[in-house]
């Protein structure tokens, strides 16, 4: 399958080792576009390094990937970015003592040339991300204020709202609502669907079943560096699902 036909992404029997420890072994993994995708696992499940080894940050060491249908093997994450591959890690979203707009903008820098000097178009990157922030729920007093300032789920809010506006084709979400609020939580949930329904691919890595399963439509199991299971929504609850993390063993 290629173009429109073929997953998003697709990794087959993907496999990573670290000296004598097997991280991955044999893993099969796939998103589709206009899809969100709940990776699960227990701490130590081997979520984090099938999410790098997509992203280029560590190289497999046997399987295949695809983008598309067509076969990838990014060298770094700057690579994977290219390509329209966007992650978001827990607790570093946002990089704190940065302005917001220069978050927001980060890696899509606009420039704007005087004569053969070019700077930073600060006058855009106000107004576009004070825009965006508007469209998603996020007053600020001024864009040039730090990050610092925003809570938790304002930070999340910004980086979906970042990844919907530059277009990316798949949104990887490392643990989004583990420190969030309900409040908050609900409302990052409401951005994934946002993202969803644009046409985005989107992996929601998590170990709390009840946090994605609102918004997921398939669900990849991962226990103990293996894949457990992947599941349609219906054919699953979240108590099934909860059993199989714990017990590491098939319903």
């Amino acid at each position: 399958m290629t173009g429109e036909t073929a997953p998003l992404i697709e990794m087959v029997a993907i496999c990573k080792d670290f000296g004598h420890v097997q991280a991955l072994k044999d893993v099969c993994f796939s998103v589709n576009r206009g899809e969100v995708v709940g990776l699960l696992g227990d701490n130590g499940a081997g979520k984090s390094t099938l999410i790098k080894v997509l992203n280029g940050l560590y190289p497999p060491d046997s399987g295949e990937m695809r983008m598309d249908g067509q076969q990838i093997r990014f060298r770094s994450p700057k690579e994977a970015r290219e390509a329209g591959i966007e992650t978001v890690f827990q607790d570093l979203a946002l990089v704190p003592l940065m302005s917001i707009d220069r978050n927001f903008f980060l890696g899509h820098e606009p420039l704007k040339k005087v004569g053969p000097i070019k700077f930073l178009d600060s006058k855009y990157m106000d107004q576009t991300c004070k825009a965006v922030l508007k469209e998603i729920g996020i007053h600020v007093r001024s864009t040039r204020e730090e990050v610092s300032v925003l809570s938790g789920g304002e930070r999340q809010s910004i980086s979906i709202g970042r990844a919907i506006h530059f277009g990316v084709k798949l949104l990887i979400l490392d643990e989004p609502t583990s420190a969030l609020s309900i409040k908050e939580t609900d409302k990052v949930l409401s951005y994934v669907t946002e993202a969803k329904n644009k046409g985005m691919g989107v992996i929601f890595i998590t170990h709390n079943i009840y946090h994605v399963y609102p918004v997921a439509d398939r669900f990849s199991i991962l226990s103990h560096g293996t894949t457990l299971g992947n599941f349609v929504k219906g054919d699953v609850t979240p108590d099934n699902i909860s059993q199989m993390i714990v017990t590491g063993r098939h319903f």
